[in-house]
């Protein structure tokens, strides 16, 4: 069967000589694994550029039950980035975006909420004229609703410290190390109370903004069993 549907990029590497794997991210099937035959060719007709990390798309694609790789028909933009490809800062965001949404999306299957969060984030990244320097700390803690561990509670004089192990503002320490500090745990809550478009509104020290990323890498260790290694946050370190 032929499915046509919207997509984003999530990785691409090199197959033969002039091929490529591809993994998207589709509104219709959720993450699929297609083979590009000759797009690598110096006469190819598709835009190696399309399958850039990040990349917004329309696909159609053959598509047989049960088979874990198909193959792509055709690809056309569904958004092209104007600031994005041009800007350190939000391709360093972006990047950190993208492999985190790969490394925790597993499921072969349609979820149009999850899609939509992901083709508004990189829209949004890509046109905002605001800072995005919290953009991927507010991206990380909204994708978390989708994952099933979502912060709970308020942070209050009561509940002054977050408990990563168990996902709410609490009032006092315990036993394990896996702690938000009270400085870190008021950043927290300002972010989960405001949108993607106004997040860049929480003013966070550049130390502070560090830390609370690295708490935020072990929050999701701690609830998603094999959640690997993320790489990107060291060249935010950098551009930051």
């Amino acid at each position: 069967m032929l499915l046509k549907t919207r997509g984003i990029v999530f990785r691409a590497i090199k197959y033969s000589e002039t091929s490529l794997i591809v993994d998207i991210y589709t509104e219709a099937r959720g993450l699929r694994k297609y083979i590009v035959s000759g797009v690598r060719k110096a006469k190819s007709s598709v835009s190696a550029g399309l399958f850039q990390v990040m990349s917004l798309v329309e696909i159609v694609a053959y598509e047989r039950e049960g088979k874990d790789l198909n193959r792509l028909k055709e690809i056309r933009p569904a958004y092209i980035f104007t600031g994005i490809p041009f800007d350190l800062r939000k391709g360093a965001v972006g990047l950190f975006m993208a492999e985190v949404a790969r490394k925790t999306i597993r499921e072969s299957e349609e979820n149009p909420s999850l899609f939509d969060f992901f083709f508004r984030s990189f829209q949004h990244l890509d046109q905002t004229d605001q800072p995005v320097v919290n953009l991927h700390l507010h991206f990380m803690l909204e994708l978390s609703t989708f994952l099933g561990f979502t912060p709970g509670g308020d942070h209050t004089e009561e509940t002054p410290y977050f408990d990563l192990q168990e996902g709410v503002f609490v009032g006092e320490t315990g036993s394990h190390p896996y702690f938000l500090e009270e400085s870190l745990a008021v950043y927290l809550y300002q972010l989960l109370e405001s949108s993607m478009e106004s997040s860049h509104g929480v003013k966070i020290g550049r130390e502070e903004r560090r830390k609370l990323l690295l708490n935020l890498l072990d929050y999701y260790r701690l609830h998603l069993e094999g959640f690997p290694e993320i790489n990107a946050h060291l060249i935010l370190q950098e551009v930051f």
